[in-house]
């Protein structure tokens, strides 16, 4: 994972900027206090962690990727960047009071290692927000017509609320609040599903580098035949019967809210 975030990482930034909404939501729903610390835990690049930062808290990013943390460490700020993943987390335990992670719950290789981790580095009553998808949501994502065994490798990865509802339990972990999100106009981190509303995105070279599913060299050959005639149905006008035929009411992304109980 490290390697595959190192070449993503080339261009990162100019398309996985943190979105101004997505932020407001992860720092509602944190809630987080100035006298706290925080961690950030894949953080990439840090633009969220960032965000957070600007304000005036207190935060750690944590991320697999020598060169994404190299990036983020570019500009600079307040935040501490270490090296490392949810499995492994060289900080003290009870010593964290919240945790955000973006997109990156299916690249956790062991759930209930990685939940251990945050529950153990968690003080009581503090909270996780996770932004992810399910494996339901994905299934309504257009890009099945397009990419089918892209999708299927992507949501194989992603875990089902049962799941990790499952692991949260082992580890003193529940989930408090679940909150859907649906894909804005405006939006400025252009991850999976990110060209929703606008298919134009995806024959954006760029836009397609950094996002893990696309760069992909596995996928490669299916993502240059698929892109051939999605760009026929875009000219033709086809695309808007497909994008309708997926439309679905159970949300494209989803928060978690997750709170340590009081043991």
């Amino acid at each position: 994972m490290p390697e595959k975030y190192d070449t993503i990482g080339r261009g990162y930034n100019t398309t996985r900027k943190a979105d101004p909404y997505l932020f407001s939501q992860l720092y509602a729903l944190l809630n987080p206090s100035k006298n706290g610390t925080y961690v950030d835990i894949g953080c990439g690049t840090g633009n969220y962690t960032k965000q957070f930062a600007k304000k005036g808290y207190s935060f750690i990013g944590i991320d697999p990727s020598k060169k994404m943390l190299q990036r983020a460490a570019f500009d600079k700020n307040s935040v501490q960047w270490k090296i490392g993943n949810a499995e492994n987390l060289n900080l003290p335990s009870g010593s964290i009071d919240g945790i955000i992670a973006s997109l990156t719950l299916n690249h956790w290789s062991n759930l209930n290692t990685s939940f251990a981790s945050l529950s153990r580095i968690l003080k009581q009553e503090a909270r996780i927000i996770i932004f992810t998808a399910t494996p339901e949501q994905m299934k309504g994502y257009w890009l099945n017509h397009y990419f089918p065994k892209m999708l299927e490798d992507s949501i194989q990865q992603m875990p089902s609320l049962s799941i990790i509802n499952k692991h949260l339990s082992t580890n003193g972990l529940m989930i408090e609040q679940t909150k859907k999100y649906e894909i804005k106009s405006d939006l400025k981190d252009l991850f999976l599903y990110a060209g929703k509303n606008n298919p134009v995105l995806y024959l954006k070279s760029k836009v397609r580098q950094g996002i893990s599913s696309f760069s992909s060299l596995a996928n490669a050959p299916e993502v240059e035949k698929g892109l051939k005639t999605l760009k026929a149905d875009i000219n033709s006008g086809k695309i808007n019967r497909i994008i309708k035929s997926y439309e679905h009411t159970r949300g494209y992304y989803l928060f978690l809210i997750i709170k340590k109980v009081i043991l």
